[in-house]
């Protein structure tokens, strides 16, 4: 029997399937088990209650009737599962309905190795990655 620590187990939501193969081979590359990736809110729910991931990186704009940010209050208020979410869109519109959710954190697209891998540590560890709305120093 092996001593390896278990590695934990992330489950992508990204409607891209390019950018999705990319998370996936990133985070593998980083020691994570991705479990799956699906490009629908309603699918990213039903999934996560079957697989129970230790976090969700979640898209906001995705495929089919249901925003990322409607499937990752539906996850994280269901599972109380961890959730990251991942936008190229950074509006203030959308920025403010990501923040009602509460997310453990957010990487703006594109993004390197290293953003992805401090979101994902963090939310792992349960600190939150709030954005910033005091000036320089606060905190």
């Amino acid at each position: 029997m092996s001593n390896q620590k278990k590695r934990p187990r992330i489950f992508i939501v990204e409607d891209e399937s390019i950018v999705a193969r990319d998370i996936r081979q990133q985070l593998e590359k980083l020691g994570y088990e991705v479990v799956a990736n699906t490009r629908r809110g309603e699918d990213a729910i039903q999934l996560t209650g079957k697989l129970s991931p230790d976090l969700v990186l979640m898209d906001i704009e995705l495929a089919g009737r249901m925003k990322g940010t409607e499937a990752a209050q539906v996850i994280m208020e269901q599972f109380g599962i961890p959730l990251v979410f991942l936008t190229a869109n950074a509006d203030m519109e959308t920025m403010q309905s990501a923040k009602e959710v509460k997310p453990h954190g957010y990487i703006l697209k594109p993004f390197s190795e290293e953003e992805l891998q401090k979101a994902v540590c963090k939310a792992l560890s349960g600190q939150e990655d709030k954005p910033k709305q005091d000036g320089p120093g606060a905190g």
